[in-house]
């Protein structure tokens, strides 16, 4: 059992890391267009929040 531990330990570590550079990969490079969308869906979101501050947003 001991070495089921031994495996986990020093396995687990690795493939966390391994996930944690996978996702930085991934989320590096975003479109020019995707960017742009997200720019203007936060834009959006603050202009409707200044029109209406007590208004309850479903975030």
């Amino acid at each position: 059992m001991g070495s089921v531990w031994s495996l986990a330990i020093i396995i687990g570590p690795i493939l966390l890391i391994g996930a944690v550079i996978f996702a930085w990969f991934k989320n590096r490079n975003t479109s020019e267009r995707l960017e742009r969308k997200a720019d203007e869906g936060a834009r959006n979101l603050r202009e409707e929040i200044a029109e209406k501050p007590h208004k309850n947003m479903d975030l």
